[in-house]
């Protein structure tokens, strides 16, 4: 059927009708309108403030959106356990993290302040600065996150979303860091046979941090081993501690029971660890 035929039929029908029925009818008719307005609200929902729809993703990845920056909900800072990366590096692999000249070795490095949805993180946002950091900053955050490309490349992907520009994400990433008490047992590790629970090292920095919440902080850890791979710890936008969102899951990001904790003093490479068992699953960059 035609629809010119169609809503002739439909007029002459409501033409028809008593004045009580078509009160009737037009009422249905908004009730109507006002269901689709709601359907399309929660699909509305469903996406990031910049419009981008957060799509279904397997189990053990999140969903990714577009944003402005300044647009999330909460910081998770993660902290690097830098002998872990280093072993990770191929044979002839070079890192200034790892290969220092003076002979430096690192414990907990400052991966990245990374901005989050409470489901969902923003990246790459678009800035004035394109995501240029000046090579005076980057020098200046090098104490903590040892290598320059790492620097730039935390920028560019996360720091943008920010809001803050290059100088205020980075002094607010070195804050963050600074605040943060590390256990002593973490600080200078030299037992080559270490291993803890994920749950101790959750611990051990509560009770060095009263005002870090118990679900505002995770720990990952990665291969060979299970090995120590991460720390991560939320943050409200103004830098306080607090819960995490639905991002980190304890579970996804290490289900070990008994993690390996590689010597500060083996950050060069090698550091196989004694023993091996399941590792977490956990990624992220």
């Amino acid at each position: 059927m035609k629809t010119s035929s169609l809503f002739q039929r439909l007029k002459a029908l409501y033409a028809g009708l008593s004045a009580e029925r078509r009160k009737q009818v037009l009422i249905a008719g908004a009730v109507a309108v006002v269901s689709v307005a709601a359907l399309a609200t929660a699909d509305a929902q469903q996406r990031g403030p910049g419009g981008a729809f957060e799509r279904s993703q397997p189990f053990g990845s999140r969903p990714k959106v577009i944003t402005q920056p300044g647009q999330f909900d909460y910081y998770v800072m993660a902290l690097s356990w830098s002998p872990s990366y280093c072993a990770s590096l191929q044979r002839d692999g070079y890192d200034p993290q790892c290969h220092r000249r003076d002979g430096k070795r690192y414990s907990f490095v400052l991966h990245g302040l990374w901005p989050q949805f409470e489901r969902g993180w923003p990246q790459d946002c678009p800035t004035a600065d394109r995501g240029f950091v000046p090579r005076q900053v980057a020098n200046q955050m090098l104490d903590i996150m040892p290598s320059d490309k790492l620097v730039f490349h935390e920028y560019r992907k996360h720091g943008t979303c920010s809001g803050l520009g290059v100088d205020g994400y980075f002094k607010l990433s070195r804050d963050l860091f600074e605040r943060v008490k590390v256990p002593e047992a973490l600080r200078n590790v030299s037992d080559p046979r270490l291993f803890v629970s994920p749950q101790e090292i959750v611990q051990d920095f509560l009770k060095l941090n009263p005002e870090m919440k118990p679900d505002g902080i995770f720990v990952e850890c990665g291969t060979p081993g299970p090995r120590l791979k991460e720390v991560r710890i939320c943050f409200d936008k103004e830098g306080k501690f607090r819960s995490c969102g639905r991002n980190e899951s304890q579970n996804r990001l290490c289900s070990a029971s008994r993690i390996y904790v590689p010597p500060v003093r083996d950050a060069s490479g090698g550091g196989q660890a004694p023993q091996k068992s399941t590792p977490g699953t956990g990624q992220r960059i």
